[in-house]
């Protein structure tokens, strides 16, 4: 068997639970969705959120952090309160345009398919490039999800010599990874954002984010090399965790496409 080429060689990504993942890429070192408060209660507006394990780690572990790819800012599951202490320290929080005027100076919003340019440090070509991308937090049309659940951005990671990385965010919606795969597919790591979460006062109980069968459908529409699920376990209201994804992704034949990261 070949070694992979440099585009689509795996790069080590840390998770801490929830949707908190920690990986370099051009000499850069991104971190997603910020989380690291105790368990306990967060209340939101008509649900509350309740999260039930630590995380493997504290900001303290992180190390320098150049870039924060926040999916959205109105969650306590995607960014709590000492996951927005942590922005203070961080030089760039990419996240939704929404977001971008809440956080301050430091925080850039990211409408569909607009991009910024970060300068590279590993001596490579070029630049990193990221796109922001379509994410809808729960079933139905964009325009009936933000109203009740808020706007959400992904991200898509590129650069010369360098793989494609696809950040998926608090998405529920296989015709915006359609999309997504439109513009950029094969994807060589897609970070999923997963775990079925639900609440019967929201949607009727649909789904808010992919479920794992959905998750597994989702890196087939990318054709992802490599699936790094995040957004599945330490909270309450997520309702399928490890065992369902790896269970899926067996089931559609693509047991040796995910990886469960290096824990914290």
């Amino acid at each position: 068997m070949s070694s992979p080429t440099p585009q689509t060689a795996a790069f080590p990504v840390r998770v801490f639970g929830g949707p908190t993942a920690l990986f370099e890429y051009g000499g850069l070192r991104f971190l997603t969705d910020p989380t690291f408060d105790g368990p306990g209660d967060h209340p939101a507006p008509a649900v509350v959120l309740t999260k039930t394990a630590a995380a493997a780690g504290s900001p303290a572990d992180l190390g320098h952090v150049d870039v924060v790819l926040l999916s959205h800012d109105e969650h306590a599951d995607n960014l709590d309160t000492s996951g927005r202490a942590l922005l203070a320290d961080v030089p760039l929080t990419l996240t939704t345009p929404g977001g971008g005027e809440r956080l301050g100076e430091a925080a850039t919003g990211l409408a569909d398919w607009q991009s910024v340019e970060l300068e590279r440090r590993d001596g490579g070509p070029g630049t990193v490039t990221v796109t922001g991308v379509p994410a809808i937090h729960g079933p139905g049309p964009r325009e009936e999800v933000e109203p009740i659940c808020g706007e959400v951005v992904g991200f898509v990671l590129t650069g010369e010599g360098l793989p494609t990385v696809y950040v998926s965010g608090d998405n529920a919606s296989l015709d915006a990874v359609e999309e997504i795969a439109g513009h950029f597919a094969p994807v060589d790591t897609a970070l999923l954002f997963a775990g079925a979460p639900r609440f019967s006062e929201v949607f009727d109980g649909g789904l808010i984010v992919l479920d794992s069968a959905q998750t597994a459908q989702a890196a087939k529409i990318l054709d992802a090399r490599r699936v790094v699920p995040v957004h599945y376990d330490g909270w309450a209201h997520f309702t399928e965790g490890r065992d369902a994804l790896a269970a899926a992704f067996t089931a559609a034949g693509l047991a040796d496409r995910v990886d469960f990261g290096v824990r914290g």
